[in-house]
């Protein structure tokens, strides 16, 4: 698998991570918005096949790169979407989105972890676990604004989110690593 050696730490460049996560929200709104080809409940949730992308953000570039490439990407893609709602997507969504790209960046720092088999297998068990807490605080937000059943909401967004989060995430994990390490080979500081 992959060791810590092969991801380098940089001396003091954050510039990187951060400019690259609000990349990944920008992309991660775009492709939520654009790039989804199931439409679960047609204008209220589709299956987005990228939700894997804040949780692999917060792993590769750290917790706080994790929770602005949720979070901005939430607004990005309600905005692109037609379904910015400021309550529920300022607050509670885009909260809690941005939740499942900050505890998989706390948890799995590249660094300190070796990103063996039963890592990954960690990474896809704390995805399933900040999905489904993320799912359940965002089913009862639109279930208490009235634009969707709670338990509706539970079944559909958890197909919608928790399952890319925890197929895509540890199988792009290594990969993506390898790719930053080429990208910038002295190494950067996460954020």
């Amino acid at each position: 698998m992959m060791s810590n050696a092969a991801y380098a730490q940089g001396e003091g460049n954050t510039l990187f991570p951060i400019v690259l996560s609000i990349v990944a929200a920008a992309a991660t709104g775009v492709l939520w918005a654009y790039a989804n080809p199931i439409q679960l409940v047609p204008g209220v949730i589709q299956w987005r096949i990228f939700a894997f992308l804040p949780p692999l953000v917060g792993i590769l570039l750290g917790w706080r790169s994790g929770f602005i490439c949720g979070y901005i990407g939430t607004i990005v893609w309600s905005l692109l979407a037609g379904t910015f709602i400021p309550a529920h997507s300022l607050i509670i969504d885009g909260i809690m989105v941005g939740l499942t790209g900050l505890i998989p960046g706390l948890l799995f720092n590249p660094l300190k972890v070796e990103m063996n088999r039963i890592t990954l297998l960690k990474i896809a068990a704390v995805c399933l676990i900040v999905g489904l807490i993320m799912v359940l605080a965002v089913s009862a937000s639109l279930a208490y604004l009235g634009i969707f059943p709670f338990w509706w909401a539970m079944g559909y967004l958890g197909l919608s989110d928790i399952v890319p989060m925890i197929i895509g995430t540890p199988l792009l994990v290594i990969p993506a690593l390898k790719i930053l390490k080429s990208a910038h080979p002295a190494g950067f500081t996460r954020f």
